[in-house]
Order: structure tokens, then C-alpha cells, then sequence
């Protein structure tokens, strides 16, 4: 069974981490910050987190550090992500999690993909919601939904569009299609075998989408997953120059021909709403209603 955090509480020390890409709006980090303030947590910022190192937010070892001590903080009961962009994979070379008492919350989405992804492979799960610097983007209800993931509370139902192909169960894997790719075949992949997996993407134009795609079917790993939840795939028509197939038609050619339930146009991602998805928890695709339902079987 998945290992699950124990819930969140009002007085709870947090600890935030840059893992990958460097700080480039303070100001809407502290907007970010007073959210989670504002629910009675306490939060502190790892030294370093605001350091600059080319686009990372510092050299490997002093991110990584960063992660470590957050990660082996006894006191600490979860992690937060102060932003995505990229790097999150360079602290996994020679990376082990260490054992620890109890497991805590990891929180973040689009290249911190890398960090739950592997954390998953250890049988934890995490978040994969709003870092710090989107938090304040979030309407009410997605900020909400975030702290009762958190909270070990139910979570209702995402609707988007059903492709058909049925229903499906499986645990929950989501991920940044971009970064998830990179994963495969590595130590970082998480266990896709029966999983559901969730897509999303940014700034790709739609044949990057297209090789990325492909190349999961060429590695049969579609073969094995037993659903796919799409999201947003935003800032990505624009860049198509030449001559292109649309997002919608790339996405449509490399999945709707697998045999097993799709919803696209789910509230999660980059440039909009970006519902909560907990990692590892029980889910039921259903590819004719376009529902992406949530289980109650966590333990922890």
C-alpha cells in the first residue's frame, strides 16, 4: 500500500526548497508564503533558496543540500517548492532518500516531477500542486482543494472530456510530460505498471509533444499504464511556425488509438487552475463520462 504523510495541522513547521530553477519574482514568493502562513503553518526558508547559479537556484550540492535537511529536519512535516523550471533531476544522480521516522509532504508540480517521481518510487507519495511562486494564481477552490489534500481530507472529483474506452482503476501518477520523459528508463521512473497517469505541459509546440509522445509508445509504456488523464498544454499552439498539427490533434493521433479510457481537459497545469493531484493514491478513470475520480484507500 502507498505510505502516506500523516495530515497537516494548524502549527506544523514547513520547510521551503528552490531545487530547481532560480527566484525570479520575490515578491509573488512572499504572496505564496503568507498563503500557507495564513492557515497556521509555520514556514521557514532553507538557507540558500534565493542563491542564483546560471538558471539554477544554486550549484547540485548546495540544492541538494537544501532537499537532505529538509528531507532528515525531525521537526519538519513537509516541503515546500519554491518554484519549477528545471534541475530537479541533477540532484537525483547518486540521490537515496534517506530513512526517516515518518515520511513528510513534498508539494510541487512541473519539474519538481522529477523529485515526486522518485519519491514515489520508494512508495511515498507526494503532491503534485501549485508551488509557492503559482500558489497566489490559484482560485479559491484550488487552494482549498490543495490544503484538504494535504489535510488528509476527501477531495471531489476533476470533470473534464471523455475520449471513451471505459473505466479504469489504478494509483494516481502524475507528471510534466517533458520532464517524465527524461525519467524513463532511469532510477527516477516511477512504478507505471496498472498506473493512471497525468499529463501536462508548457511552452512545447506540438511536435515536441508529438516526439515525446512517441516515444512512450515506442517504449511501450503505454502498454502498461491502465489510463491517461490530460490537463492544460498551454503556451504550446503558438509555436508552431510552419506548417502544424494543433496540441488537440497531436494528443488525439498519439492516444486515442491505445484502448484504454482518456480524459483530456483537465483543471491541472500550468497558466490556469492547477487541482491538487495526490501521488499514489487510488483513482477511477472513467473515459466515457470524463470523470477522474478519487479513493479513500490512503494509509499512513
Amino acid at each position: 500500500m502507498p505510505l502516506f504523510p500523516p495530515p497537516l495541522q494548524p502549527g506544523d513547521l514547513l520547510r521551503v526548497i528552490a531545487p530547481s530553477g532560480c527566484l525570479k519574482e520575490p515578491e509573488i514568493l512572499e504572496k505564496g508564503l503568507e498563503i500557507w502562513r495564513s492557515r497556521g503553518f509555520r514556514v521557514e526558508l532553507c538557507p540558500g533558496y534565493d542563491a542564483r547559479w546560471g538558471y539554477l537556484a544554486g550549484d547540485d550540492r548546495d540544492r541538494r543540500e537544501q532537499l537532505a535537511r529538509a528531507w532528515a529536519d525531525p521537526d519538519c512535516r513537509g516541503i515546500l517548492c519554491a518554484r519549477g523550471g528545471y534541475g530537479g533531476a541533477r540532484l537525483l544522480e547518486r540521490w537515496q532518500w534517506e530513512p526517516i521516522a515518518s515520511p513528510k509532504w513534498l508539494i510541487g508540480f512541473s519539474d519538481i516531477t522529477a523529485l515526486l517521481w522518485s519519491l514515489w518510487g520508494q512508495g511515498i507519495g507526494g503532491v503534485h500542486g501549485p508551488v509557492l511562486t503559482t500558489l497566489p494564481q490559484e482560485p479559491d477552490w484550488s487552494i482549498a482543494r490543495l490544503f484538504d489534500v494535504v489535510g488528509g481530507r476527501a477531495i471531489a472529483p476533476l470533470q473534464g472530456r471523455g475520449w471513451g474506452g471505459g473505466s479504469a482503476c489504478g494509483v494516481l501518477v502524475p507528471a510534466n510530460l517533458t520532464v517524465a520523459t527524461h525519467l524513463l528508463g532511469t532510477a527516477a521512473e516511477a512504478p507505471l505498471d496498472g498506473a493512471i497517469v497525468a499529463l501536462e505541459d508548457v511552452g512545447e509546440a506540438p511536435y515536441r509533444l508529438d516526439r515525446l509522445l512517441t516515444q512512450w509508445r515506442m517504449q511501450g509504456i503505454f502498454d502498461r499504464v491502465a489510463g491517461i488523464a490530460l490537463g492544460r498544454f498551454s503556451q504550446c499552439d503558438e509555436l508552431a511556425k510552419l506548417p502544424s498539427f494543433t496540441v488537440a490533434e497531436v494528443l488525439r493521433d498519439r492516444l486515442s488509438d491505445l484502448g484504454i479510457p482518456v480524459v483530456s481537459d483537465l483543471p491541472f497545469g500550468h497558466d490556469g487552475p492547477n487541482a491538487a493531484l495526490p501521488v499514489g493514491v487510488p483513482v477511477e478513470l472513467d473515459g466515457d463520462r470524463g470523470v477522474l475520480a478519487f479513493g479513500h484507500g490512503r494509509s499512513g
